[in-house]
Parts: C-alpha cells; sequence; structure tokens
C-alpha cells in the first residue's frame, strides 16, 4: 500500500481526519453523546468517590475476564443490569465494538446461520459479520417488507436467521419500529433470533432508561440486546442482555471477551453507580426530550431525536460549516465518508439534556445565516 497516496487522497477529497492535542474550547458541545449530562455533571463524580474507600479503587483487572483475580466488581454490576431487565443473564464487554463483533461473529459461526442485518447498522456489527464468516443479507433502511421477504426467501436453506438492527441509528437519530420486527420474530418462531443494538438509546429512552425495547414492551421477543456504557451512562464498556445459555455460550466462544484484558474494576463500580442513578431520571430524560423537540424545529424532517443530521451532501461544505458554528460558539463536528455514503456527508447534531434552552435557541437564529453563507 502506498500510504502517502492514499492519505494524498484522503486529503484532496476533504475527508482528512485527525485526533485533536488540546482539550476542546469551551462553547456548546453538540458532538458529545452524553446525551444525560451525567460525563459532566462533577456532582456525581464526587459523590461516588466520597463514598469509596481506597483500596477498593481497583485500576486495572491485570488479566483478562476469564484469568482476573478480583471479579465483584463485574459481577455486582452484571446483577444489577439483570434484576433491571427482569433477571436475564448480563454479560459485560470493554466496548460497544468488543460486544458487538464478539457476539455477531460467535452467534453466526457455525455455518448454518444467515444473518439479516439493516443496511445501516453500525461498522462493529459489519466486522462481527465479517469475522463471523456467514452468509448475510442487507435489508432497505427500516424497511420491513423487504425485511420479511428475505426472511421467506431464505428460511428452509438455514437453521437459523438472526435478524439484527439498532433500536436508534447513531447518523440518523431515528427509531426503528421494534414491535412490528419483534411481532415478525414472533410469527417465525426459534427460526429467527432477535439482535437489538441500543447504544443510543440505553439511558436516553424507555422506562427508567432501559431503552426503546423496553419502552414497546417486546423485551421478551429480543435474543441478545447491547448496550454501551461510554454514552449517555457516562462510562466505559459495554453489555449485552440475553439468556443464561447465551451467556454461557459467549463466555467460551466471544474471541473479544476471551483474548482481551477485562476494563478496570474501578470502570465497572462507576458504571454500577451511574446505572443506579440513571434508573431514576426520568425527569432527566424529560428534559432531554423537549431539547429533542426544539432541534427538531430548527432542522426539520423526521421525528424529534436527540441525534439529528443536518445533510450538506458534501465533505469541504461540512467542514466549513462545522468552523461557521465553531465561530459561533458551537461545536458540531462534520460526518464524512466513510462514516456516512459519499453524497450524506453532514453535521450531526447530538443532543445533551444539559442544553440550555437559551442556546439552542440562539442556534435556531443564526443557523439559517449560516447555511446561506
Amino acid at each position: 500500500m502506498d500510504v502517502n497516496a492514499t492519505l494524498a487522497a484522503i486529503r484532496a477529497a476533504g475527508n482528512f481526519r485527525a485526533i485533536p492535542t488540546v482539550d476542546g474550547g469551551g462553547g456548546v458541545d453538540l458532538s458529545s453523546n452524553d446525551y444525560l449530562g451525567f460525563g459532566a455533571d462533577a456532582l456525581l463524580r464526587e459523590r461516588f468517590f466520597a463514598a469509596q474507600r481506597p483500596q477498593d479503587l481497583l485500576m486495572s483487572a491485570s488479566a483478562s475476564r476469564l484469568l482476573a483475580q478480583y471479579q465483584s466488581d463485574f459481577t455486582a454490576f452484571e446483577r444489577t443490569l439483570s434484576d433491571s431487565y427482569g433477571g436475564r443473564a448480563a454479560l459485560l464487554f470493554n466496548s460497544g465494538y468488543h460486544a458487538n463483533t464478539g457476539l455477531v461473529s460467535a452467534l453466526a459461526a457455525d455455518g448454518h446461520t444467515l444473518i439479516v442485518a439493516d443496511r445501516l447498522v453500525h461498522a462493529s456489527i459489519i466486522d462481527g459479520i465479517k469475522l463471523s464468516g456467514a452468509r448475510f443479507e442487507r435489508f432497505r433502511h427500516n424497511d420491513l417488507t423487504h425485511l420479511q421477504r428475505l426472511i421467506e426467501r431464505n428460511l428452509g436453506a438455514f437453521s437459523t436467521i438472526l435478524v439484527v438492527v439498532e433500536s436508534v441509528y447513531s447518523m440518523d437519530g431515528d427509531v426503528a419500529d421494534l414491535a412490528a420486527i419483534a411481532a415478525l420474530k414472533r410469527h417465525y418462531g426459534e427460526h429467527v433470533l432477535l439482535y437489538v443494538d441500543e447504544a443510543h438509546a440505553v439511558g436516553a429512552l424507555g422506562p427508567a432508561g432501559l431503552g426503546e425495547a423496553a419502552r414497546c414492551g417486546v423485551l421478551d421477543d429480543v435474543d441478545v440486546l447491547v448496550g454501551t456504557l461510554g454514552k449517555a451512562l457516562a462510562s466505559a464498556g459495554a453489555f449485552a442482555i440475553l439468556t443464561p445459555a447465551l451467556r454461557d455460550f459467549m463466555v467460551n466462544r466471544a474471541r473479544s471477551l476471551i483474548f482481551s484484558t477485562a476494563l478496570p474494576p474501578l470502570c465497572a463500580r462507576w458504571s454500577r453507580y451511574i446505572w443506579q442513578h440513571s434508573l431514576e431520571a426520568d425527569t432527566v430524560r424529560e428534559q432531554l426530550r423537549r431539547r429533542a423537540e426544539q432541534l427538531a424545529a430548527i432542522i426539520p424532517g423526521g421525528a424529534p431525536s436527540h441525534i439529528r443530521p443536518l445533510i450538506v451532501g458534501d465533505a469541504a461544505r461540512a467542514v466549513e460549516l462545522s468552523q461557521l458554528l465553531l465561530a459561533e460558539g458551537f461545536k458540531v463536528l462534520p460526518i464524512r465518508t466513510p462514516t456516512v455514503p459519499p453524497g450524506t456527508e453532514r453535521l450531526r447534531f447530538s443532543l445533551s439534556a444539559a442544553v440550555p434552552e437559551a442556546e439552542l435557541s440562539r442556534l435556531g437564529h443564526i443557523l439559517p445565516n449560516l447555511i446561506k453563507q
């Protein structure tokens, strides 16, 4: 590979990225996934650390989950998650990427499983599909007629069809019709497994922040539910909610779990604390919903969501608009190829309940003028 030529092509297309070397410069952050504002809440951190003994704050697991000597923080959090989801088993992973690559690749590695995934599922799911070596089909985004047609066409050729969707899609903020997808799964019975990534819903949506599947009342129809801890829940890592048998299977087959050093126990301890706080944060979720309605009035199109795209269609223009907004005190980063398809380059507005209403009002006044520049 000619690295320099590849970099030159990326720059020419307006898609070159660089990791920031300094902290953000203030202003209103509309690119963070801190949907409930917990990540920026210093008082939450102070209360957590004030209740801990220093000897319990273990900064490294020093081994994989299967080998680590200290397990109590992990198992305590998994029990809390299990209780929250009605007694289903829970399993922690190091990140959402680790969860999806490990879970999907293990579920479909038997040679008798077909994966049918929404066309816009996250890259980590696509990588899990590739690692599985399984046959797969992709249905048009949120097109359940197409999904059903693919299931019907392949039902007799495979012992299992694994349907993979997200509840809230990370680049468009639109929501899957989980009630209808669950009804399809029930119709085909044991031949279909349902896998739902709730990365952008857990904490932000549903009763007690349990996500969209809980809001729709279809948790029992979801065979594997994935939630991340680094977004609304202001921590690190991810979790899967699944049956006890599938949990045991993943402990033995999910390579991203088996071959990775576990997160520091401190992360699991903090995650359990923030999870319990989130269960009681319906007032904050209502505030996030109101902010989403306010943003929907500024950027029309589709139902209100805490994620809202402004499609620009050109990488250079997306970067320019981002810089113009930054000069006005709003951090809204451009999303470009390959994260989104060419021609759909955008600004991705990502809300936090902590964003002041007055700042969104100010955005509503300046954004139309910036778009015209």
